[in-house]
């Protein structure tokens, strides 16, 4: 039997998503649990916004040419889903979106005024797990990747690195992860490129961690094939640690697609290249949040922001403009009219991991009021307030963070 906490059985509980035999590794998200990952996605956009990005979207199928290229044929080859067409040209998924990215960097042909270039994909992604490793929401076949890319000149590396370190921290803190630990994983026995070019990635890295003041923990030979890169380990509140966010600097891929940018003076100077992932897996960093927070998400992620419970069928007509009232100030809302007792619809509505609860009886429908009460992670109680009052009340606790 899964424990109380499980992010399965949370799934299963709160109807947000399913995993079944005939689709191994990939998961059926349902309209509640898809809420959830749009309020994900929703904020990581606000963010790439912010912070100078722009978002593509590149192909699922690629040609064996652009991955020969990338070097993930070689080096990556038992985790990618190859293909055959009928004419035997081999293709596959893509297991990450960076050869991509640099296809659209090629016909941008930048200048130095266009740098840092800065591009983002929630891309969709496929990787070969065997089956024996998978594991729910951690360890999937199909997932979304938050890649994004940064092209830029040599002098542009410090501070881009700074800024994601900087950027991280605050956006684990807006999910509930306080504590967050940072890890350098250095170059791979199999790697590209010369030791020269890693000298001087690993000490660009180490260099941007000391600027952030990051007590960093070293993960000798724990670095992808194409460069370094730093780790960002969160803790949850049972104590376990879940390595999600990670910036690698690339010297290598670049070169082998020949990538370039115009300087100043005329002259085509090759591109570096930082890959970032924020959360690294949406799907994966969902299952930490159900387990992090017990399934009672905070408002501005909960599939259900508030539920309406009329005290009797004789409210229902009122519960229904309540509704309306909290939707058309963007609340995720709904009425729960059932014929059972009032006590057993709000027991059913904390059972769900409701963070509002809206009762209407006769008395509210006389007053204009409703009697709301907060079960969100900054609940206060019960109170009595005038329908406007409790619903721009509910729409600020669920608001998203600032970006």
């Amino acid at each position: 039997m899964l424990a109380i906490e499980d992010h399965r059985r949370l799934g299963a509980e709160l109807d947000l998503f399913h995993l079944q035999e005939e689709a191994p590794g990939s998961v059926f998200w349902h309209p509640r649990g898809l809420v959830l990952v749009r309020a994900i996605e929703d904020h990581i956009r606000r963010i790439v916004a912010v912070d100078g990005y722009r978002e593509v979207r590149t192909p699922q199928v690629v040609a064996r040419s652009i991955w020969e290229s990338s070097g993930h044929w070689g080096s990556f080859a038992a985790g990618m889903m190859r293909l055959e067409r009928d004419d035997e040209r081999e293709l596959a998924l893509k297991p990450v979106s960076c050869p991509g990215h640099l296809q659209i960097v090629l016909r941008a042909s930048p200048s130095y005024r266009d740098l840092p270039l800065r591009l983002a994909e929630l891309g969709l992604v496929h990787r070969n797990e065997p089956s024996g490793v998978l594991h729910g929401l951690f360890r999937l076949r199909q997932f979304t990747q938050d890649d994004g890319h940064v092209f830029c000149a040599e002098e542009h590396v410090h501070d881009e690195l700074v800024r994601f370190l900087a950027r991280v921290k605050r956006l684990y803190a807006s999910f509930g992860f306080a504590d967050v630990e940072v890890a350098l994983s250095t170059r791979p026995p199999v790697r590209a490129g010369d030791d020269a070019a890693w000298d001087r990635a690993e000490a660009a890295l180490a260099r941007a961690a000391e600027a952030c003041a990051l007590d960093v923990r070293l993960q000798p030979g724990e670095g992808a094939f194409y460069g370094p890169k730093i780790e960002l380990v969160l803790r949850d509140r049972a104590g376990r640690k879940w390595q999600c966010g990670t910036i690698q600097l690339d010297y290598f891929m670049p070169e082998r697609f020949g990538a370039v940018y115009v300087a100043a003076d005329g002259s085509k100077r090759p591109l570096v290249m930082l890959h970032r992932a924020l959360l690294g897996s949406v799907e994966r960093f969902a299952g930490i949040l159900l387990e992090h927070h017990a399934g009672r998400l905070p408002a501005w992620l909960a599939p259900e922001v508030a539920r309406v419970l009329p005290v009797a069928g004789a409210h229902s007509a009122y519960a229904d403009e309540v509704t309306k009232r909290l939707r058309s100030v963007g609340i995720r809302a709904s009425r729960d009219g059932r014929d059972s007792p009032l006590p057993r619809r709000i027991r059913d509505a904390h059972e769900d991991r409701i963070p509002f609860v809206l009762v209407t009886g006769a008395r509210d429908i006389a007053a204009g009021t409703v009697a709301l009460r907060d079960a969100s992670e900054e609940g206060s109680g019960s109170r009595t307030l005038s329908v406007d009052e409790a619903a721009a009340f509910v729409a600020e606790r669920c608001a998203p963070p600032e970006p």
